[in-house]
């Protein structure tokens, strides 16, 4: 019988490759689980996907040439050899046979005994792993962008920062204390915001920083683009509003403070996220800042006189960042923050403070 933690992680994986979040699939495949099968299927899950090009080079290294395998039997492999390798406290008899009968179970019978024959091949010996691709776990597209932004250290040691589990940061309110970010609380302070401030949150789904600015006794406007994601600001406030924000803003009357924080590649949240290094790709990053800059042009023309409004995003990119801001004359840019995985704490994020024209 396979582990129920197993099927749990091979399932979300096998649903993160069609285009699912890990974090997501997690919350609710995990539900009924007790905190050891949860907790082993979360190890599984976020360390495969952050390990995913060692465990790859694994697999062609143990098979002596590369072979084009079926994604179950792929993914069964990748979490083999991320148990055997990363996780010392699995028994290694476990972690081979359930990937076997995870096989099996996929219907791939016939691949089961090649399976078997390379797991048990593996050890945490150490490995001259062949490019820094391979050992950073990261597309070397991203290094290089990230080595021309910012340099080869601070590059490296992104994509080091990538590969380790997130610490956890909570956020003190009176209003009950909330699981967030030290990166994502540091963006709302910078709005100034004060009691009676008419505030607008245009991208405010999931909703830590609209219930960040509550507590300054603001009035609040959130809006999203997603009715699902929004639904969820319901204990926070009213006043939720649906609308596609890259579009002429619908509202009579200007805001005091405005937050754009931006939908974006979040390349900054990779520890947390790690899927998003796979799956995004440089033309992304076009598409992404016009809707991006779109969004910051209908925002700053809600900003009523004497108004501040803060973009935001939690990308490295430059495109998505200054890329975007460019287009804000300098004399109405009061302030700039960069936060970046490996040299701050919490995830990475860029902020332009915008004052009204």
């Amino acid at each position: 019988m396979i582990a129920t933690a197993r099927i749990t992680a091979f399932d979300i994986l096998l649903k993160v490759e069609s285009g699912g979040y890990a974090s997501d699939l997690l919350m609710t495949h995990s539900a009924s689980l007790d905190a050891r099968d949860a907790g082993l299927a979360a190890e599984i899950v976020f360390g495969v996907l952050r390990y995913r090009g060692q465990l790859d080079f694994l697999i062609q290294h143990y098979a002596g040439r590369t072979r084009k395998l079926d994604l179950a039997v792929r993914i069964a492999l990748r979490m083999g050899f991320y148990q055997l390798r990363y996780l010392e406290r699995v028994p290694p008899h476990a972690a081979v046979k359930d990937s076997v009968e995870l096989v099996k179970r996929a219907h791939k019978t016939s691949a089961a005994g090649f399976v078997n024959a390379l797991l048990r091949q593996a050890n945490r010996d150490p490995v001259p792993w062949p490019t820094r691709e391979i050992e950073l776990s990261c597309p070397e597209w991203l290094l290089s962008r990230w080595e021309a932004a910012y340099g080869a250290e601070t590059a490296v040691a992104i994509a080091q920062a990538a590969l380790r589990e997130p610490e956890k940061y909570v956020r003190l309110s009176p209003a009950g204390d909330r699981m967030q970010d030290i990166g994502s609380q540091s963006i709302v302070p910078l709005l100034s915001l004060a009691p009676g401030h008419r505030f607008l949150d245009l991208c405010a789904a999931p909703g830590n920083k609209t219930a960040q600015a509550l507590e300054a006794g603001v009035e609040a406007i959130a809006a999203d683009l997603h009715f699902h994601r929004l639904v969820q600001l319901k204990p926070l406030t009213g006043n939720l509003v649906v609308l596609d924000g890259t579009r002429p803003l619908p509202f009579a009357r200007p805001f005091d403070r405005i937050l754009v924080d931006a939908p974006c590649s979040g390349t900054g949240t990779l520890g947390r996220n790690p899927e998003i290094k796979w799956r995004l790709k440089p033309a992304d990053l076009d598409d992404l800042r016009g809707r991006q800059s779109a969004l910051l042009a209908h925002a700053r023309a809600a900003l009523a006189p004497g108004g501040v409004l803060v973009y935001s995003t939690c990308s490295l990119e430059p495109e998505e960042n200054e890329g975007v801001t460019a287009a804000v004359p300098e004399e109405f840019v009061t302030g700039r923050m960069r936060r970046i995985p490996g040299r701050d704490p919490g995830d990475g994020f860029y902020a332009c403070v915008i004052k009204s024209a």
